[in-house]
């Protein structure tokens, strides 16, 4: 597809990704909306050349009337981006149900709120594109991911199952699944982040992956070659390297929860 002069909506656009996709997309000479929880983050982020709508993407009325308000400010809309995530370490002990149920609240309900402000309307254009934010963190089960990595692997399936019901009706559907990005999440893990790039680079491939029209946008290669190759790993082999590595401590996250 063209990137300029497309009508682009970023969600989680307050930082990390989704604020650099958001320029990248600009300077490519897109006109974008970019929404988040703050208004100033977001301001930032558009230094005057974006349209801000700030929203709350688990809100489900909010989401909705914010797919609205975009569609009125840019005259219509080509392309939504679904970024808006959250990331937080999960312990087995203490158990807490409630940090899954926020994680599967804003990473996959946030999305699917996401949805409902597009896709009937692209339904009716018989044209559209959507952009989902999954991780490589979805294809295997790591420890101290539990909870992220869970609703990951059903945004993958959810965005899977999009491209095949959508497709014929005229809508891309496009899957992204970063590997470690450097953003305010990841800058508090404490355990090794193998293949780590800047947010510019992903914020780049990922906009020459929209171009290309690529089904899976994975970057970057090594860890999507070692990720991809994890899905074929026997079960026992598999818990036997993720139990060896809770053992010595490879896993965690931020120290609190962060959310862009």
């Amino acid at each position: 597809m063209e990137i300029s002069g497309a009508r682009i909506w970023v969600t989680g656009a307050s930082s990390g990704i989704g604020a650099a996709l958001a320029r990248e997309l600009a300077d490519r000479g897109a006109r974008v909306a970019v929404s988040a929880r703050s208004a100033d983050a977001l301001a930032e982020v558009a230094g005057g050349r974006m349209v801000v709508v700030p929203v709350d993407v688990t809100d489900r009325d909010a989401t909705v009337a914010a797919g609205r308000t975009v569609r009125e400010a840019l005259g219509g809309l080509d392309v939504a981006v679904l970024n808006a995530g959250t990331w937080s370490r999960f312990h087995v002990e203490p158990w807490d149900s409630q940090l899954f149920a926020d994680h599967l609240q804003v990473n996959v309900m946030g999305a699917v709120h996401t949805l409902e402000a597009v896709v009937p309307q692209m339904l009716a254009a018989g044209r559209g594109r959507i952009v989902g934010t999954a991780s490589v963190a979805g294809y295997r089960g790591l420890p101290g991911s539990e909870a992220y990595g869970a609703g990951k692997a059903a945004l993958l399936n959810l965005l899977e199952a999009l491209r095949g019901s959508l497709g014929p009706r005229g809508i891309v559907v496009q899957t992204v699944s970063p590997g470690f990005v450097r953003t305010p999440m990841t800058d508090r893990n404490r355990f090794p982040m193998p293949f780590l790039v800047e947010p510019e680079a992903a914020a780049r491939t990922i906009a020459d992956g929209i171009a290309r029209d690529r089904a899976e946008i994975v970057f970057p290669l090594p860890m999507a070659v070692a990720m991809k190759a994890a899905r074929l790993v026997p079960v026992r082999a598999w818990t036997a390297l993720t139990a060896a590595m809770a053992r010595r401590g490879l896993h965690g996250g931020p120290s609190r929860r962060e959310r862009t």
